[in-house]
């Protein structure tokens, strides 16, 4: 456990730094600024040694443990109560655009060749929520942790993307708040980069893109325990032996029993708050240790073609999402 101190201090000094990034440039989201820091960190000469070596067993304890706790406590945004007033019919749409978002993400990843489970991993942070789903796809598929670096980064940097585009298309299209909102709770990918985005066009948009954005969320359940039902038949018709992966992860039957929790209402408005900020907090420093370990030459073997699928992929969603916003508001 000792061995791991190194690196988690330099994940603590890496967020504490991505804070204050934030609040110098407010338009540079937390989460964007953790993973370039984690990206500079593993390619200056001062640093790189470091993250290859004395920090590596911090990062990589960060990396893993960090992101699963703070999809647990991403559970406590999602209250079902809220959800079920949008109606079964916006219920339906809803399914409908994270499976169809899914399939055209993944067809769009294999097309631009994309290796192992990055097209998986991606389609699943671009479709349900950010690097939530990349985290939950990679432990019911057993995908290494190195391997998703670069889904996590572009579904950070591309969700980013969106704070900034959508805004401006939104106007030039001159959608109305709720329609707006339904918009960006379709098709950003994370919740605080839905917020971020919905409430440039006031209360109303926030509201609507909240409530959709959530609806989106609460599907990283079912689709994750697909995914490792797919998984375990897989390992089951070929040769591999050993554990089986897990139908559904641990951290994920956490995330389920605190939305039963914020729906239950049982938890005051302070706690809630609380828990937001120490889930922001982990996943910076989780995005910071994922950063860290992508080299220059490494991202350059498949980052041009990553990069593409996935602003490809982010052009459908928009639309699809847009789609859908509209259905919502007739």
């Amino acid at each position: 456990m000792r061995g791991t101190v190194p690196g988690l201090l330099a994940a603590a000094a890496a967020v504490v730094v991505s804070y204050l990034l934030h609040l110098l440039l407010p338009a540079v989201p937390v989460l964007t600024a953790a993973v370039v820091l984690g990206l500079l960190a593993a390619n200056l000469p001062g640093t790189a040694a470091r993250t290859a070596g004395a920090w590596k067993p911090g990062l990589a304890l960060a990396a893993r443990k960090f992101l699963r706790l703070g999809i647990v406590l991403l559970g406590l945004k999602v209250s079902l109560v809220d959800i079920a007033g949008l109606g079964w019919t916006a219920l339906l749409l809803i399914v409908a655009l994270v499976l169809a978002a899914f399939a055209g993400t993944y067809a769009i990843c294999r097309l631009f060749r994309l290796p192992g489970d990055e097209p998986v991993l991606i389609a699943a942070g671009f479709s349900i929520c950010g690097v939530s789903a990349v985290g939950a796809m990679a432990a019911v598929r057993r995908t290494r942790t190195e391997d998703t670096v670069v889904p996590a980064a572009l579904v950070t940097l591309c969700g980013t993307l969106a704070i900034a585009a959508l805004p401006v298309a939104g106007g030039l299209l001159n959608l109305p708040p709720e329609v707006f909102g339904s918009w960006a709770g379709a098709s950003v990918h994370d919740v605080g980069q839905v917020v971020a985005t919905a409430q440039t066009a006031g209360t109303a948009a926030l509201a609507a893109a909240v409530v959709v954005k959530l609806a989106r969320v609460v599907l990283l359940a079912p689709m994750t325990a697909a995914a490792g039902l797919l998984a375990r038949r897989a390992e089951a018709n070929g040769s591999a032996a050993g554990k089986r992966p897990p139908l559904v992860p641990l951290f994920v039957l956490g995330f389920l029993a605190l939305i039963l929790v914020r729906t239950w209402g049982v938890l005051p408005d302070a706690a809630l708050d609380a828990a937001a900020v120490l889930q922001e907090l982990l996943f910076a420093a989780a995005l910071f240790a994922l950063g860290a370990g992508v080299r220059v030459r490494m991202l350059l073997a498949s980052g041009v073609r990553a990069a593409a699928a996935a602003l490809t992929s982010w052009v459908l969603i928009s639309c699809l999402g847009l789609a859908v916003a509209v259905l919502l508001a007739g």
